[in-house]
């Protein structure tokens, strides 16, 4: 027997018995989506299945993760799979998603027992194909090509895996609902039997999600809610280099990332993503400079490229990518202020080489740098390596533990390093030379003669 459904606004929870075009109380458009009717019977007494107790005495529960074989995702993950948790993957079509997946259960099966993977939107002829390629061909590594919720929850319960992936949450429907499949309540409740599926018998459970044109995961934004970790493969198609990057995690860090390289045979992981990034940098060329990025625990040597132009239109251009764009014209402005480049006629370009994304004010010194070597055209000696955070008032602040980023570029062989002044003080002299400053005027007299 069918369950009875009703439409619900997404916006403001207006129920009706059928789908309106707009929401007769707060007056959305097409906000009205197909939801299961709850009765209240179905809710027990309040307090009837738990009472508060103090934190103190709360039992206290070991936490066991499951080694999935691929380092760069257990560091993601925060060490590695947690057993129940609900793990929501998005990216752009073809980035490597069901790639990653599919590497992953083929050495969680190697490694514990048999894994389920659900395919949505292929055939098991298809699967197998993409696994022969990719070498993932476990015998148990079960494959099931399924969109129905009802079956792969069904199957899941006879079959007790240790680990499962659907691919994808949009492909999946539910009989209790008449919607079609990616619709708002189909995608909703589909995650939520997954999620209660996943905390009842311990399973974890990677759900994989299509992304819109604006990059964020398609369906509702509960579903990100929902999920204890939410991951997004990031990558440009003209570049192999792909970052997983943890946007939600409940059992980690959200600041850790992941760096693959995508091959014929599959995504490869790449130990020091540093060298990989600084591999073509060209070396004497004016507007190149190198700086170091933290990425959780992770230190990233980056090249920051800067272009400096005349502009032909009344309007100078300024256009990044990898950095923030407000951020750039902070500077600039700061340029022209403190140190008097005239820069109000130039069209500046910035770039952070290898589809990398800077987020921290550490690149701040090496921006400046890179948009001032370009505009007096005098190159900056590509043995160095510029840290530092840039006030209004043209001083450069002290940042975050510059040990691991310095030791990053001392791996490397970097010979010299500009920083503030405030964290030289603080560190210990080793084999690279530390140059430390307080103002960008002092950072352009050393590094552009």
């Amino acid at each position: 027997m069918k369950q009875k459904t009703v439409f619900t606004c997404q916006k403001c929870g207006c129920q009706s018995p059928k789908w309106l075009g707009k929401c007769p109380d707060c007056g959305a458009w097409n906000s009205m989506a197909e939801e299961v009717a709850v009765k209240p019977a179905q809710c027990g007494p309040v307090g009837e299945r738990s009472r508060p107790v103090p934190i103190c005495d709360v039992p206290a529960q070991g936490e066991t993760r499951l080694e999935s074989g691929i380092n760069e995702l257990d560091r993601v993950l925060g060490g590695g799979i947690v057993p129940g948790s609900l793990v929501l993957i998005g990216g752009d079509p073809g980035i490597g998603k069901s790639t990653l997946l599919l590497q992953a259960m083929h050495h969680l099966a190697g490694r514990t027992g048999e894994v389920l993977y659900v395919s949505g939107e292929e055939s098991a002829s298809q699967t197998r194909l993409r696994g022969e390629r990719l070498g993932a061909s476990h015998k148990r590594l079960l494959i099931l090509a399924e969109n129905s919720l009802e079956a792969i929850l069904g199957h899941a319960a006879t079959l007790k895996p240790r680990a499962m992936v659907v691919d994808s949450i949009q492909t999946v429907w539910t009989s209790a609902l008449e919607s079609a499949p990616g619709s708002v309540s189909q995608v909703r409740e589909s995650a939520g039997k997954l999620m209660v599926l996943a905390k009842g018998s311990g399973i974890p459970v990677f759900i994989v999600g299509h992304v819109t044109k604006d990059g964020a995961i398609a369906g509702p934004r509960v579903l990100e809610h929902m999920v204890d970790t939410v991951l997004y493969f990031e990558g440009d198609g003209s570049h192999p280099f792909r970052i997983l990057r943890a946007v939600k995690n409940r059992f980690g860090s959200t600041n850790e990332i992941g760096v693959f390289e995508m091959k014929q045979e599959g995504l490869a992981e790449v130990a020091n993503p540093s060298e990989l990034f600084l591999a073509e940098r060209p070396l004497g060329v004016a507007g190149s400079v190198v700086t170091a990025s933290l990425e959780g625990s992770r230190p990233l040597l980056v090249e920051l490229q800067a272009l400096v132009t005349q502009t032909s239109f009344g309007v100078p251009r300024r256009t990044t990518i990898g950095v923030d764009h407000n951020r750039l014209a902070l500077l600039v402005a700061v340029l022209e202020k403190k140190v008097g480049l005239h820069l109000a006629g130039q069209d500046i370009f910035l770039n952070a080489a290898g589809g990398v994304r800077l987020n921290e004010p550490a690149a701040d010194l090496a921006m400046i740098m890179a948009v001032a070597s370009s505009h007096l055209d005098k190159a900056i000696a590509p043995q160095t390596v510029v840290l530092g955070e840039v006030g209004l008032a043209g001083e450069v602040r002290a940042i975050t533990q510059p040990e691991q980023r310095i030791a990053e570029a001392e791996k490397l062989g970097f010979q010299a390093c500009i920083l503030p002044a405030g964290n030289l003080k603080r560190l210990k002299k080793g084999r690279i030379r530390l140059e430390g400053v307080t103002s960008v005027e002092e950072a352009m007299r050393l590094l552009i003669q």
